[in-house]
């Protein structure tokens, strides 16, 4: 690779991490190093315990403790994702890794658990090389100026609205 590209896939619409855990396997397929850290999120999905198993070239470390999202996040909440984005900002300018997924990084933004100028400064201080993806709802459209290429997942229509709940190994 010659210069890592900024990624934001963001938009109302499912899919945003399991395209960034897509583009992590086409990685790691290439002998590529991905660090995947998870803001918001605190729980195992089925995508981490296939990573975990199969694929010892993606790290995934998450900085959330549980679901807030139907409540206010508490200070704890806060610190996680702060101390979160201190350790990735490390791992970003190492040089270690070659992709670093910031999966639900925008919705860290919009309930403000870190800033979007500590966000930029951390993806802005990365290794020469090193590809960023950053996931969630409601990126800023300070954040979609600056990246290189952004995606949109935009809901047409979902079988939640009909009342079917989440399912293990199709939503988590």
């Amino acid at each position: 690779m010659m210069q890592g590209m900024v990624h934001v896939y963001t938009g109302n619409g499912k899919g945003k991490t399991t395209a960034a855990f897509g583009l992590s396997l086409r990685a790691a397929g290439a002998g590529k190093k991905v660090f995947f850290a998870q803001f918001v999120k605190g729980r195992t999905y089925a995508e981490i315990r296939a990573v975990e198993k199969y694929l010892p070239m993606i790290t995934v470390k998450q900085y959330g403790l549980d679901c807030f999202i139907y409540n206010d996040p508490t200070e704890k909440d806060i610190q996680a994702a702060q101390k979160g984005l201190e350790e990735v900002t490390d791992k970003l300018s190492s040089g270690q890794y070659d992709v670093v997924v910031l999966d639900e990084a925008s919705i860290a933004l919009y309930y403000r658990l870190f800033s979007l100028d500590n966000l930029w400064n951390a993806i802005s201080g990365r290794a020469e090389k090193t590809e960023v993806i950053v996931t969630g709802r409601y990126a800023p459209q300070e954040l979609i100026d600056k990246a290189d290429l952004v995606t949109e997942m935009k809901e047409i229509k979902h079988y939640y609205s009909k009342g079917i709940e989440a399912r293990e190994g199709i939503e988590y």
